[in-house]
């Protein structure tokens, strides 16, 4: 049975996430927020929000662990309570909240496919962020010897909870900014059918960015050669993968 909640990772977004939580009310599903350490101020809002808001369930993290570590325990969190899949969208406002609906219907069509926003970047992307994503896309694509990641750092999925889980399990992965990129390209090295969803993104409603332009490139950059060294290990089984491609799904671009 597909049951389907929201994950959200919060640190210091008091200004923002009530505007999320409302968006993800509006869709009808229930909502876990992580509080990554936030400030007092943010504890207060997150506190206000469970005691007013339907469906909603606050998780505190003591200590700030970062955003992949909020996910981990966000995901677990989720399964612990009996869903099957989860929707992760973040804290800060820049995603769209009206294409929850889309999200989740593809999830609910095909429940073994992890569903993948692939942003459109209105004029808030600062330049730098935008060369630093394209650099990204490319290393991801020669690290999977495919191109069937369009975009890994967009933190907008529908995550079907078992072999996300199993490979958590599993694996250690890097627990802040370089998250979304290694969970994505681990699963592709599993398999794991992936389906794209366009959809707006816009930096960010209230003003705060959590991404440290030189500490999270640097981590990022690093697991990007850890990655290669992956790769190379699985080689022989991507290019086979490669060379004859299993049928997949599309989801309509809206």
């Amino acid at each position: 049975m597909w049951r389907l909640c929201a994950v959200v990772p919060v640190f210091n977004h008091e200004h923002a996430i009530g505007q999320v939580v409302r968006g993800i009310g509006a869709a009808g599903i229930h909502c876990i927020l992580i509080d990554d350490g936030s400030s007092p101020a943010c504890r207060r809002e997150l506190e206000r929000l469970r005691d007013t808001q339907p469906n909603l369930t606050l998780v505190r993290r003591e200590v700030n662990g970062g955003k992949g570590a909020a996910v981990s325990d966000g995901l677990r969190c989720a399964q612990a309570a009996g869903f099957t899949h989860a929707l992760q969208i973040d804290a800060d406002g820049q995603h769209d909240a009206n294409d929850i609906p889309r999200f989740a219907a593809a999830s609910q069509l095909h429940p073994g496919a992890l569903i993948c926003g692939r942003p459109v970047f209105d004029r808030t992307l600062p330049a730098a962020r935008r060369f630093w994503r394209q650099w990204t896309h490319v290393l991801v694509w020669i690290n999977t010897l495919s191109l069937q990641i369009r975009d890994s750092m967009c933190g907008f999925r529908v995550y079907p909870l078992a072999p996300v889980l199993a490979l958590l399990d599993s694996v250690r992965l890097g627990a802040r900014m370089d998250f979304d990129i290694e969970l994505l390209v681990r699963l592709q090295w599993r398999a794991v059918p992936m389906l794209w969803i366009d959809t707006r993104v816009s930096y960010p409603a209230d003003g705060i960015s959590h991404f440290r332009l030189l500490r999270d490139n640097a981590l990022i950059t690093w697991l990007h050669v850890r990655m290669f060294f992956g790769m190379l290990f699985r080689s022989p089984m991507l290019l086979r993968r490669a060379l004859m491609p299993a049928a997949a799904p599309e989801v309509a671009r809206q």
